[in-house]
């Protein structure tokens, strides 16, 4: 290592005066950025749909329905949903998604109002017969009973452990779904119908729920 220092002085003060300043060294041109893209849809692995709907339904959830009062000369309007959820406490906000093809939410959204009526263990059927695709929206309140919410008149239906009655604050886009948020005017609880426990759906069927004895599992 020594050899080899000395000899790098002697090749660079050879030539050069006594006295005279060391030339001055040009630093190395700097490396080139690198080439900075957005990866390109062909670039990603696809997601299979089906492997997509089989995981995400091991994330078990409430079941609601959510309705609008009539309106255009209509009767009133409602379909099962599963992505409710609470969003903020201040203000107080909920949302769902709804699929952009959805028949139901044009007249939802002309309503400007919609109730969410979270169903208790004991009204699969109830959640079925708003889930029917396709069928003419003054039919699937045929036979059920409702009254209006006290807020916007939406339907809050009957036996129902909860409801919350909202005008509708936001709407966003995702993917192919709409993401509703709703301000909260009203709400209020059945604790009869509470008894019964909530609906569930988990894996593409409805259950119930049981509290684990001595409070949370460890």
């Amino acid at each position: 290592m020594a050899a080899t220092a000395v000899r790098y002085l002697r090749s660079a003060t050879a030539g050069r005066s006594p006295g005279a300043p060391a030339p001055t060294r040009r630093p190395p041109d700097p490396l080139p950025p690198p080439e900075l893209r957005a990866v390109r849809d062909g670039e990603r692995p696809p997601v299979d749909p089906a492997l997509f709907r089989r995981t995400l339904g091991h994330f078990a959830s409430g079941v609601t329905v959510v309705t609008a009062p009539a309106a255009d000369g209509a009767g009133p309007a409602g379909f099962a949903c599963q992505s409710f959820s609470s969003l903020s406490l201040d203000p107080p906000l909920v949302v769902f998604m709804v699929g952009r093809g959805s028949t139901t939410w044009p007249r939802i959204a002309r309503s400007g109002v919609f109730c969410a009526n979270v169903l208790g263990a004991d009204q699969a059927a109830l959640c079925q017969a708003f889930a029917a695709s396709g069928a003419r929206t003054a039919d699937k309140f045929a036979g059920v009973g409702h009254h209006p919410s006290p807020a916007t008149g939406s339907p809050v239906l009957d036996g129902v452990p909860a409801w919350v009655d909202c005008a509708i604050h936001a709407v966003h886009t995702g993917g192919d779904h709409l993401i509703v948020v709703g301000r909260v005017a009203a709400l209020g609880t059945d604790e009869v119908a509470a008894l019964r426990g909530p609906l569930l759906f988990h894996r593409g069927a409805f259950g119930g729920f049981r509290a684990f004895e001595g409070g949370a599992p460890t």
